[in-house]
Order: C-alpha cells, then sequence, then structure tokens
C-alpha cells in the first residue's frame, strides 16, 4: 500500500471526498485527516488520526528499546568478563539487565509523546495555518479509484506520497469495525 497527502482548507469537500472513497470500495480505515481543530473534524463525521499516531511514540520507543539492548548486553557482558558471578550469581545481572531494558523503552516512549510523529511534521506549516491534512492509504489496485474521486475535488492540492500502514494492520482495523458496528 502506498499512501497519498494532499492538503485542504475545506472540512465540507473532505466529507465529500471521503463518502465517494468509501462508496467507491476504500474503507474508512484507509482514510484520514489530521487537524489542529479537532472539534470541526469530529463534527464533520471524518475519520479523524487518533492522538496516539499524532505523536512518535512508537518510533521513540524503539529507539529507548535498542539503546536498552545495547546498555542491557554491557551489563551482562560486564558480569560475564568480570567473574563476579561466581560470588554473586546471575539473577542479579539479568534482573538489572531487564531493569534497564525496560526503563529505557519507558524513557523513549515518554519522549516520544512530546514529539509530533516524523511522517507529519513536514506539514506543521499547514496545519499551523489553519488547513487539514487528509491522506489515503491504496492498494495499486485502488489507485484508479482514488484518481477518478479526486477529479471531481479541485480544492484538494496534492502533497506528496510516502509508505503507509501494512496492509494486514489496516484489514484488522476494518474487520474490528464490521464486528463493532455488528456487535449489539
Amino acid at each position: 500500500m502506498d499512501r497519498y497527502f494532499f492538503i485542504s482548507d475545506d472540512l465540507d469537500d473532505l466529507e465529500k471526498v471521503e463518502k465517494e472513497l468509501e462508496d467507491s470500495g476504500i474503507s474508512t480505515p484507509q482514510i484520514h485527516v489530521l487537524s489542529r481543530d479537532d472539534a470541526s473534524v469530529a463534527s464533520h463525521h471524518l475519520h479523524e488520526v487518533h492522538d496516539f499516531m499524532k505523536t512518535d511514540v512508537v518510533r521513540a520507543a524503539l529507539w529507548g528499546a535498542a539503546f536498552g539492548v545495547l546498555a542491557s548486553l554491557s551489563v551482562l557482558g560486564f558480569a560475564y568478563y568480570s567473574d563476579v558471578t561466581n560470588t554473586v550469581g546471575w539473577l542479579p545481572f539479568i534482573f538489572l539487565a531487564i531493569l534497564i531494558l525496560g526503563f529505557c523503552t519507558w524513557e523513549g516512549s515518554f519522549f516520544g509523546f512530546q514529539v509530533p510523529n516524523a511522517r507529519f511534521r513536514r506539514f506543521e506549516r499547514d496545519l499551523e495555518e489553519g488547513r487539514h491534512l487528509f491522506f489515503i492509504d491504496v492498494t495499486p489496485a485502488q489507485l484508479p479509484i482514488l484518481h477518478g474521486v479526486l477529479g471531481h475535488h479541485q480544492r484538494l492540492k496534492p502533497a506528496g506520497h510516502g509508505s503507509s500502514s501494512p496492509n494486514w494492520v489496516v484489514g484488522w482495523q476494518d474487520r474490528f469495525k464490521r464486528f463493532a458496528h455488528w456487535a449489539p
């Protein structure tokens, strides 16, 4: 899947675009709107970006975990090469390594909560100026649908493309949405 980004200043038009895309076979989890005006996005019944996706928490947590693995391996390496394990045993060092790994991952995620998502940083100026970021994840087979719908909406300005969520994530979100609407 590829992700296509568009900039707009008209939420009414974005609502029409989203409806036309859904009517043409593109599922709701493939369509997102990022805006500083969350209340207006919600009132237009647009599929907004979750707060979790607005931050860089996942990427920062992974960086923290990578640093934690290196620090943990250093602790275990020290324990192995210093022969201190003959007197104290391995348990304190294994516990310390796990504690260091968890702490580094936790701290990385806290840092990530404070930073905007790296995928959306290039759009910060547009968002600050009150415009909205509309992005769609499509398969190559769905690309003609996207071009057909967007041909009727001239106010939507192309803003680039990039990689999207994996197919299995979008598929899971779509199945969950159908299940949630089915369940009483």
